[in-house]
């Protein structure tokens, strides 16, 4: 059987003007696991990432460990498919109906590096409503995101050789999604381990022509031996 890791990018700027850039903690997150998959001699045949600059930078900074090490570290395949779902636009497109309820709720997502445990809070609440189809149709639903998730999985599996090593850098919720495809979970229950993602951790997949198992999740052992709370992050 062949293998895909799928790769939470790392830790992106929480809060920042421009969420789409690691953090040095995320430059950081990535490094190590590159030097994590070289001691254990695992290089790739190949190597996917959505368009996202974070998940880019978390292939680019990976793959170097890899490459430095001597093993097979391939050029980076974009694949958009593998993007994560438009998170701004869930919040502005619900907000409305949100702020009904939760007045407080514009300056606690306007804000939300000073108020992350509301921030996360409420954020649950806009995509239990995004789950649910509770928009019009401007917003992309989940049912079209997963759509467009199962296209870039089919895709990759279809160019994919037997006993290949692949490595997939992408996102929480585009991870979430394939969970949700392959396992059958719910999605909310999905979403509920979604918050548990932590940057750069590990999900394996096992897969032999069109079949696909999941194998782990979120392994961060990488993190965690260096014994450093601070490495592990969940945004």
């Amino acid at each position: 059987m062949g293998s895909i890791y799928l790769i939470r990018h790392g830790q992106a700027s929480f809060g920042a003007d421009d969420y789409d850039v690691l953090s040095e903690i995320g430059i950081r997150q990535a490094e190590i696991l590159g030097r994590h998959f070289s001691q254990l001699g695992l290089g790739f045949d190949r190597c996917l990432s959505g368009e996202l600059r974070r998940q880019q930078h978390t292939a680019q900074a990976t793959l170097a460990q890899i490459g430095s090490a001597g093993l097979p570290a391939p050029e980076i395949e974009i694949e958009p498919a593998f993007n994560e779902f438009d998170a701004d636009a869930v919040i502005r497109a619900l907000l409305p109906h949100l702020l009904e309820e939760e007045p407080q709720a514009l300056e606690v997502l306007r804000n939300p590096g000073q108020n992350r445990n509301e921030f996360q809070r409420l954020f649950a609440r806009l995509i239990g409503c995004w789950l649910n189809g509770e928009h019009d149709e401007s917003l992309t639903s989940w049912a079209s995101f997963v759509g467009t998730v199962r296209d870039g999985l089919e895709r990759l599996l279809a160019r994919a050789n037997p006993r290949q090593n692949i490595a997939v850098f992408t996102s929480g919720g585009t991870i979430t999604a394939l969970l949700h495809l392959i396992t059958g979970i719910p999605a909310r229950q999905a979403f509920e381990m979604n918050w548990q993602i932590v940057n750069t951790s590990l999900n394996r997949l096992k897969f032999r022509g069109s079949e696909v198992t999941l194998a782990s999740f979120n392994s961060y052992t990488h993190l965690e031996l260096l014994k450093t709370p601070e490495l592990i992050t969940y945004r």
